[in-house]
């Protein structure tokens, strides 16, 4: 039979890129327009819903490699209803991006890693880059889709193919992809602060 005629043996298509994958992203946040100034979530990049959950919605584009230009949508959480799981669900994965974006350990305990992780508010993730390792959840019709649960840093193998040259220890990039300093920076002259840590 031709194949041409007979496709019952042709490949289902699936647009899922494979589990484990990893690539180098950039964070857009999708506004929600909720702001609660209590837990510093202003700017109206949260988003509310229907259970009273707190979100940032958020579009992971990845920026390089076999699958450059294709996105992945997931929630980042903020608070559920049901309980403390799924913010600090999301408080790890923003740590893990903020380390992966900025070029510091997870072990890295000192002043300057612990300034590096700290923002001013949502403004600073979006637009963020850094390195994924991509998953794999099912949408709301069962069907696969892909996810981003977690940030690859320095300490995996993998990171530094992945990120390229630009990130140096306390370096990063920034909101809107800004270039890390081609050269580690020097100490800051007393009484100055990096931009990060502002």
């Amino acid at each position: 039979m031709s194949n041409w005629s007979d496709f019952n043996d042709a490949k289902t298509p699936t647009n899922v890129i494979p589990k484990g994958a990893i690539a180098k992203v950039r964070l857009s946040i999708r506004p929600g327009g909720y702001d609660d100034p209590g837990q510093g979530w202003t700017g109206g990049y949260a988003t509310r819903g229907s259970t009273g959950a707190v979100y940032l919605n958020a579009e992971f584009t990845v920026l390089e490699g076999p699958y450059a230009r294709r996105k992945i949508f997931s929630l980042i959480g903020l608070y559920s209803p049901k309980g403390p799981d799924w913010g600090n669900m999301g408080r790890a994965l923003i740590r893990a991006i903020l380390n992966s974006a900025r070029g510091i350990s997870d072990k890295d305990v000192s002043p300057q890693a612990q300034a590096a992780r700290r923002i001013r508010g949502f403004a600073d993730l979006d637009g963020i880059e850094f390195v994924a390792k991509i998953d794999i959840g099912t949408d709301t019709n069962g069907d696969p889709k892909n996810e981003i649960r977690t940030a690859v840093t320095p300490d995996h193998k993998e990171y530094a193919a992945a990120m390229g040259p630009v990130t140096q220890s306390f370096g990063f990039q920034g909101s809107a992809g800004a270039q890390a300093p081609a050269q580690p920076a020097a100490a800051p002259a007393a009484g100055m602060r990096p931009s990060w840590a502002q």
